[in-house]
Order: C-alpha cells, then sequence, then structure tokens
C-alpha cells in the first residue's frame, strides 16, 4: 500500500508542480493584455477569460499536492497541542468519512455537468471569449487527483498511527525538500 501511496505523492507533486507555473503565464497574458488595451485600445475577452482558467487549473491541480506537503487549511493552534496518535486518529476520520466522501461526489458530480459541457460543445457568453467545456472538464479530473491523494494520505496515517513508519510530515512543507517523502 505505501508503494501506492508513493507513486501517487510522486504523480501529485509533478502535476502540482507543473501547473504552478501556469501563474506566470497567467500574469504575463495579463500583463500584455493590459498594454494592449492601455496603448491601444484593444483588449481580448479569450485573454481575460484564459486568466481566469489558467488560475483555475493551477488551483484545482495544486490542491492535492497541497494536501500532500500537509499546507491544507486545519486549526494549527489545536492540533499541534494534540497528541500525535489523537491527531492521526482525527485525520485518518476526517479522511475516511470526510474528504474521501466528498472527493467521491465532487467526481461523480462534476462528471455528468462536464459530459454536457462538451456535448453541447459550451461556449462563453462574451464575444471572442473561449469554449468553457475544457474548464468543467478540469473539475472531475482534479477532485480524481485529489481523491487519489486523500486515499495516499489515508494509508500513510493508518501506518503512522500502527507505528509502522515515522511521521513524514515533521518537516515537510512547500517550503522544505518534498524528496523526503520518498524514503516513507
Amino acid at each position: 500500500m505505501l508503494t501506492l501511496s508513493r507513486y501517487i505523492d510522486i504523480m501529485n507533486t509533478t502535476i502540482g508542480k507543473l501547473s504552478a507555473w501556469l501563474i506566470l503565464l497567467s500574469v504575463i497574458i495579463s500583463a500584455v493584455n493590459a498594454t494592449l488595451r492601455f496603448t491601444m485600445d484593444k483588449a481580448s475577452n479569450a485573454a481575460l477569460e484564459s486568466q481566469w482558467m489558467l488560475f483555475s487549473v493551477t488551483f484545482l491541480f495544486c490542491a492535492p499536492w497541497t494536501l500532500l506537503l500537509n499546507e491544507h487549511i486545519r486549526i494549527d493552534i489545536l492540533s499541534n497541542k494534540m497528541h500525535p496518535k489523537l491527531r492521526y486518529a482525527i485525520d485518518i476520520i476526517g479522511h475516511a468519512f470526510i474528504l474521501i466522501p466528498f472527493c467521491a461526489y465532487m467526481v461523480y458530480s462534476s462528471y455528468f455537468v462536464a459530459l454536457k459541457s462538451i456535448g453541447i460543445n459550451e461556449q462563453s457568453f462574451n464575444a471572442g471569449g473561449l469554449p468553457q467545456w475544457p474548464a468543467k472538464t478540469l473539475i472531475p479530473i482534479a477532485f480524481t487527483l485529489l481523491l487519489l491523494q486523500a486515499f495516499s494520505e489515508l494509508i500513510k496515517r493508518i501506518y503512522v498511527y500502527m507505528g509502522k513508519i515515522e511521521e513524514p510530515y515533521k518537516n515537510l512543507s512547500s517550503h522544505g525538500a518534498i524528496e523526503d517523502l520518498g524514503e516513507h
């Protein structure tokens, strides 16, 4: 099971790191579009829509990586004061009964929305805008990645709770080396 977890971690780390670069592309598009709008009085709805689509890709595809890095939102003041066994028990329950079912529901429900959008070739309401179906297709894909990462985290937390591996989150953050996780 830890081997499967390791492969999921590697996949989501790679996707997250690549997706993070889309912020730079979004900033470049924004700067060029703003410059053209103010200097030549030319604006592009496609450029504006591509910015929010790129941000959406970044947000959606970096969420599993954020979970992997243990950088997701929680009440750290309380969590850090808990005994590690209690913290892991809460994480196991939360992942198994809240996060995993929520992700599964989102994959299931967004899949049909994406299929419908693809089927009708949904387009932007703005003149010169982009097709909307690619953005809607990203939602079930991203939640599938998050679901896989939730399983990976559940596996690791169960192993830590049982004392079979050391805590992989002690020194792990987006500011540290992700490679440390490969040892577990």
